[in-house]
């Protein structure tokens, strides 16, 4: 059963302006509840500490976004050490001391080593070395003879100067997504409040959408409602139309949208608190009316991602969401899309749902459990056709069903 009571804590989105420090909601119980659930699992795995690297971590475990998250995926400036029962220590630069001052998760501030050719050129193995030397007598010192150290992202000459000091690397990606899927009700206040400006941008966009503009320029409206409104980044740019939505996965360019034609897209927007939107929705560009074709399209793609929204409640295994799942014709099986349903936070993350025909290659079982929040994904476009529709629900599950908390309607006229 869908959820649909008003009266939900999904339902009370935050007010706009909001910030990460001082808030209408308890966001230092967000972030000491998030801090716990990674030191929940590094007890489960027998690891000491961690040492966080991936921004997406660093974020979860401490709270702060920092001022460059797509650029720490690449060449990193931070990182972060979580003992397992001991300090929290957060490495950076000046500004970033600043910006963890208050978060209530950091137990110290200290000056990050480089770890990037791109900083220290030649130099490097001795900036690793001095790094390593720190870690090593940080981690020594709180590990209690423990020698495990879950670590998310770690280049070659770092994970073998660790080693060097008798330190064991445990992978701590599995672990920290496992600590993410559970989400407390902050968070999900936090997630309807990204959802809400997703949805404020694609309104704009309907509104905005007419012959002759560009793809580039209709997704452009969405970028900047986000950042505009406290978001943080685009995860992807995917917004094609006409014979460009099929098939799926295509970015957005300088194609002139034209009259008749269906245009899709997906928002994959990190907004407000680095929550994750991930909606999509296929849009008529008039005037005159859709096609039979363009209905049915949509038609199907909408009954399946309502028919497997209905199948998600607590204690349902993925592979039983797998097996129940709504049957494409076969003429649509070749362009379905990669994941019937994944799981939603900061980014995508775990689980991932095949469809029956990738299972046995890629799938893994498991238990959806009450308060993961998910998206049901749908891309309907047979292979070699002109068109196709892609639909996306945002979704928490509870013990009688699952909310939708993404709230923008669909299109009328493509159901009728």
């Amino acid at each position: 059963m869908i959820n649909k009571d008003p009266s939900s804590i999904a339902h009370k989105t935050p007010s706009v302006g909001l910030t990460d420090i001082e808030a209408p909601l308890d966001l230092l119980r967000m972030r000491q509840y998030r801090l716990g659930r990674v030191r929940e699992q590094l007890k489960a795995n027998d690891c000491a500490a961690a040492l966080l690297i991936d921004p997406i971590n660093v974020r979860y475990a401490i709270g702060s976004k920092g001022c460059c998250p797509i650029f720490q995926t690449h060449l990193p400036c931070g990182y972060v050490f979580v003992a397992t029962e001991g300090p929290v220590v957060a490495f950076g630069g000046v500004a970033h001391k600043e910006r963890v001052i208050g978060l209530g998760t950091v137990t110290e501030c200290r000056p990050a080593v480089s770890l990037t050719y791109f900083q220290s050129g030649p130099r490097l193995p001795e900036s690793i070395n001095v790094w390593a030397g720190e870690l090593a007598s940080l981690f020594k010192s709180c590990a209690g003879g423990n020698k495990r150290l879950a670590v998310d992202r770690l280049d070659v000459a770092c994970a073998t100067a660790l080693g060097s000091h008798g330190i064991k690397l445990f992978d701590a990606q599995g672990p920290i997504e496992l600590a993410r899927s559970i989400k407390s009700a902050e968070e999900i206040l936090c997630m309807n409040y990204s959802l809400s400006v997703s949805e404020v941008g694609m309104a704009r966009m309907r509104e905005a959408l007419r012959p002759g503009l560009t793809e580039n320029e209709l997704f452009s409206i969405l970028a900047q409602t986000n950042i505009a409104m406290g978001g943080e980044w685009m995860e992807c740019k995917i917004l094609t139309s006409g014979d460009r939505t099929n098939p799926w996965f295509q970015a957005s360019n300088d194609r002139r949208i034209r009259p008749g034609e269906l245009l899709s897209f997906d928002t994959d927007m990190v907004g407000p608190f680095g929550y994750c939107a991930d909606v999509s929705r296929t849009f008529f560009c008039g005037p005159g009316r859709p096609s039979d074709e363009q209905r049915k399209l949509y038609k199907l793609a909408y009954e399946e991602i309502q028919h497997n929204a209905s199948l998600v409640k607590a204690g349902v295994s993925f592979r039983e969401l797998t097996e129940k799942s709504y049957r494409q014709a076969d003429e649509y099986i070749a362009n379905r899309y990669q994941l019937l349903a994944h799981g939603i936070g900061l980014c995508d993350e775990y689980p991932s749902i095949y469809y029956r025909q990738d299972v046995e290659k890629m799938g893994f079982d498991g238990v959806f459990e009450e308060n993961m929040t998910i998206c049901i994904e749908s891309y309907v476009g047979a292979e070699g056709g002109k068109q196709g529709v892609k639909l996306e629900h945002q979704l928490l599950v509870t013990t009688n069903g699952c909310e939708i908390l993404s709230k923008f309607p669909f299109e009328e006229e493509l159901l009728r």
